[in-house]
């Protein structure tokens, strides 16, 4: 049996039990010689605000969170059992449509660990890979991978569900899913950072990514309850593939940045103001107009 180095067991000096190292992850700890899990969400949250990342990475304290939308996963599930209904053998319809008939789901023993974002540090058979250079485990979970059968090489592919329409049918335009929005830079680098990965990770990996979206509809549609089965409702969504071209440069040099800044920064920098460009965060937007507010 495998206990923690820390369990009585092993503390009372028995010989039949194996010690294995604590994993360092959540605060850091500069004097632990195990790699330290860090995560693609938190990478980002260093990107958008370096004293909210300190503030967790280095003493705990977690920003404000709401809930998460659990409609966005369930999407995600049914997305892939589409996929697992044909993994390894065909495509799927609308990949076909799209022209990319070439492209079936990719089969492979560790898939279901790849795609578990909270244990993906657990070893090295999850979504995760240590840069010798920092000792930071670096990794997530991932939606999905595709086979591209013309070259061998795999797909990143991850699916996104949206509701773009307002409120008013009058109003209403049915516009086709994009990556333009300003807020959407956070796919694109969650896209870099799952590409890097899976190629640190040995895998021929193509730096194009796939983005399959279901976008909800409202327009001439005259309810969602189902008329036979009163405990059923029912609800439209336009379905798209959207393909970006990742960019993994920026990961190492700033996963570098990010080791310096936990082993030397002393003092909590200041919070980076939410911007048009949708960086930073709202803690320092919130910070710096009440400051604002206070003069006055």
């Amino acid at each position: 049996m495998i206990y923690p180095a820390n369990h009585p067991q092993l503390l009372s000096g028995s010989k039949k039990y194996t010690m294995v190292a604590k994993r360092h992850r959540g605060k850091f700890n500069p004097d632990n010689p195990n790699p330290y899990e860090l995560s693609r969400s938190r990478v980002e949250n260093f990107l958008k605000c370096k004293a909210c990342f300190w503030l967790e990475q280095k003493h705990k304290v977690k920003p404000p969170e709401i809930p998460s939308f659990t409609i966005n996963t369930t999407t995600d599930i049914l997305l892939k059992r589409d996929s697992d209904s044909v993994r390894g053998k065909s495509s799927l319809p609308i990949w076909i449509d799209a022209g990319l008939e070439h492209m079936i789901p990719f089969d492979h023993e560790d898939l279901e660990k790849w795609t578990n974002s909270l244990h993906y540090g657990l070893n090295d058979s999850y979504f995760n890979t240590i840069h010798k250079e920092t000792n930071i485990k670096f990794g997530g979970g991932i939606d999905d991978v595709f086979l591209n059968t013309k070259t061998d090489q795999i797909h990143i592919v991850d699916y996104k569900s949206q509701a773009q329409g307002t409120r008013s049918p009058n109003k209403y335009e049915v516009k086709p899913s994009s990556l333009n929005d300003p807020w959407k830079i956070g796919y694109k680098r969650q896209m870099d950072m799952y590409v890097w990965v899976a190629r640190q990770k040995g895998f021929n990996v193509s730096n194009t990514g796939y983005f399959l979206y279901v976008d909800a509809q409202h327009k001439d549609i005259e309810g969602m309850l189902d008329e036979k089965d009163s405990s059923v409702a029912w609800m439209k969504f336009n379905a798209s593939i959207i393909a970006y071209e990742a960019d993994p440069s920026w990961i190492e040099p700033t996963l570098i940045e990010i080791k310096d800044f936990l082993m030397n920064q002393s003092t909590i920098p200041n919070h980076t103001p939410k911007g048009d460009n949708f960086t930073g965060c709202d803690i320092g937007r919130y910070a710096n107009e009440m400051i604002e507010a206070l003069k006055t």
